[in-house]
């Protein structure tokens, strides 16, 4: 599959690690290719960049984790974004694009041609670096994180879970439609609010357990 990565930082820079090495094809939308965040990333192999719209007309799906109020200005150098799949792995916690409650929905009013999707936004990105936890309890035993996903394309909710399962984790979870992106965006504080503010640290993360029978 060819991804094109927008944001280049900790999250955009594990998925595209991960992705590289399930034999993806990563092209990281950067604005300057010579000098950009991640660079390191193009040693792996599977890895390369492109100024934005060259690398977003080149992928069928396109992961943007930069800053919500980025949205707007990166949509506009995307080009023509028909049919493609769009992934919000951004959170307006802090943030907002201007003039929208959230990136998501700022996402699907100015990109209406394209499939767009959250997911990826829950979690820290060392957590998408490495979602495999080795227990010790109560014996020795490897436990994959969960992922969730929102929207209202069942296409683009596929790509995801498939994406979701090339990064290394377990479930990814049926969210709902997008009426409830917003909510995994507080489903996102809420990992922020246990991981930093009540200093439980990040390497903690969310696993979904059904009772059987």
């Amino acid at each position: 599959m060819n991804i094109a990565v927008i944001g280049t930082g900790n999250v955009g820079g594990a998925l595209a690690s991960q992705w590289a090495k399930s034999g993806h094809n990563v092209i990281l939308g950067v604005r300057d290719v010579n000098n950009f965040k991640g660079q390191h990333l193009l040693q792996q192999k599977g890895i390369s960049a492109l100024p934005i719209q060259q690398a977003a007309q080149k992928a069928e799906v396109i992961l943007i984790a930069a800053v919500p109020p980025a949205t707007e200005s990166i949509v506009k150098e995307l080009g023509d974004v028909s049919g493609k799949v769009i992934i919000d792995a951004m959170n307006s916690v802090r943030t907002k694009p201007d003039g929208y409650n959230n990136s998501f929905e700022a996402l699907k009013a100015l990109c209406p041609s394209a499939e767009v999707i959250k997911c990826f936004n829950t979690t820290g990105f060392e957590n998408m670096q490495n979602p495999t936890y080795h227990l010790t309890t109560p014996v020795e035993h490897d436990v994959k994180l969960d992922m969730f996903v929102a929207g209202s394309s069942a296409r683009a909710k596929e790509v995801a879970k498939q994406l979701s399962d090339d990064a290394g984790f377990g479930i990814c979870y049926d969210f709902g439609g997008d009426d409830k992106a917003a909510l995994l965006e507080q489903f996102a504080l809420s990992w922020i609010n246990l991981a930093i503010m009540q200093g439980h640290g990040r390497n903690i993360g969310f696993k979904v357990i059904k009772r059987q029978g």
